[in-house]
């Protein structure tokens, strides 16, 4: 039985996030002889979801990049920042200079509402907003104008409360936070003073985490409301089934519905409400929303505000020669093994959101990355019997990526640069800032 020309048995991991580095973990773990995994990610620094997904006001849930880094210095591994699927290696580069390949690339593109006025200034995707405040390089250079006294955000998930309670958030709390110093700045001017969370469902069915509800209970100057118009008292009981975080989710909301107005801010809770369309000329002054069956009476809602949010939801991005679950938003897959009506694909996996769609914790990613491996260690004796011809394009970007002890010197720069202004850190949002940091030359456009 042959492997590469080094003895080795290669596998490619696309994506150092959570998923990745989980499935790059468990592969490793197994035991094979001569297994080498290269992670692989578009920006120079991992971490992915945490690094660019997780509030700033939330370090504890940042702790989990110390696993990663335990990961990440498992022999056998090897990071290979600074390197994109699709423009500077194909699929076909990658198959053809590894034995297998696994796309952990999450779910980068949001769901859009499908309504009239959602392209107005002001109407914006939650994901855009999170990774502008989080540093992301792609949205270093987006705009929020934030002089409205009252934002939407559509949606019933964590991802909504994370952008209400930003929006509502302090700034002195933010300033000691990993906040980009951009987004930091635009907030200390920021007019919002009510965040109105809207979703088409009643109480007992949203999606939110009881701490982070909590969280609203708590917030400086700021009271957590719910619209007496939207809910009855039945609209609160759980369904059969329902687990204990849910409950709690349910109580802490009902809790919520007692509240009277007292401080300068406010969050509101709202419910049965269906958007409809986003109104103004030329940007947003106003979102129309139409009461489900559910509500307690029929009828049309028209809110006045000046920033939309939605919060809908994430999809994979299409990767050309993989089949693709239009409908769900993922890699086409039975277990992690893509493919489609006609079987699966050899030497093709996919884990994490981009399998099963954005679901679940951090920590989900876990399981998710051990089943994908299982998977593929499972057909690794017919895998690792096919002779590798690394393509030029392949062999050029790994000799310009940014391996983990040159991640590990932007790290120290970030921190170093965060110290001298009282924060835990300050990231680059800028990638040739990033490859400067690291010791590499800037890559040609």
């Amino acid at each position: 039985m042959s492997v590469a020309a080094d003895g080795t048995v290669r596998i490619a991991v696309v994506g150092a996030g959570p998923s990745g580095f989980y499935t790059a973990e468990a592969l490793l773990r197994a035991g094979v002889h001569g297994l080498q995994v290269d992670l692989i990610d578009r920006l120079p620094v991992p971490h992915g979801l945490v690094r660019y997904g997780v509030a700033p006001d939330h370090p504890k849930l940042k702790q989990v990049g110390a696993v990663f880094e335990r990961i990440a210095a498992m022999p056998g591994l090897r990071l290979l920042g600074g390197v994109t699927l699709g423009q500077d290696v194909t699929l076909d580069d990658l198959r053809r200079g590894y034995h297998a390949v696994v796309l952990a690339t999450g779910a980068p593109q949001s769901r859009r509402l499908g309504i009239a006025g959602e392209d107005l200034l002001g109407s914006h995707a939650a994901g855009n907003f999170v990774g502008w405040y989080n540093g992301h390089p792609d949205q270093r250079d987006a705009g929020f104008d934030l002089s409205a006294e009252r934002a939407v955000v559509v949606g019933h998930g964590n991802v909504a409360l994370d952008v209400a309670r930003i929006l509502l958030q302090p700034v002195d709390v933010l300033r000691r936070t990993d906040i980009a110093a951009h987004a930091l700045d635009a907030l200390a001017d920021s007019r919002v003073r009510e965040v109105v969370v809207v979703g088409r469902r009643g109480p007992a069915q949203t999606r939110f985490s009881p701490r982070e509800l909590h969280e609203f209970g708590e917030l400086p100057g700021c009271d957590a409301l719910l619209d007496a118009s939207d809910w009855q008292a039945h609209h609160f009981e759980p369904s059969p089934g329902t687990d204990a975080e849910a409950r709690a989710a349910i109580a802490q909301l009902q809790a919520f519905a007692g509240w009277a107005p007292t401080q300068g801010r406010r969050c509101v809770f709202r419910f049965h409400l269906a958007p409809v369309a986003i109104v103004g000329e030329g940007r947003v002054q106003s979102m129309r929303f139409g009461r489900t069956a559910e509500a307690p009476e029929p009828g049309v809602v028209q809110l006045d505000c000046g920033l939309v949010f939605a919060s809908v939801g994430r999809q994979a991005l299409p990767v050309t020669g993989v089949p693709y679950d239009a409908a769900r938003g993922v890699h086409a897959n039975s277990q992690g093994r893509l493919g489609d009506a006609d079987g699966p694909l050899a030497g093709l996996y996919v884990a994490g959101w981009a399998k099963r769609g954005p679901q679940g914790t951090i920590g989900s990613n876990r399981a998710c990355g051990t089943q994908t491996a299982d998977a593929l260690l499972a057909d690794l004796p017919r895998l690792r019997s096919r002779p590798l011809v690394p393509a030029p394009a392949l062999l050029a970007a790994r000799e310009r990526a940014v391996d983990h002890a040159g991640w590990r010197r932007i790290d120290a720069a970030e921190v170093a640069r965060g110290a001298a202004v009282g924060k835990p850190r300050e990231k680059f949002t800028d990638v040739a800032q990033m490859r400067a940091a690291a010791g590499l030359a800037v890559k040609a456009a």
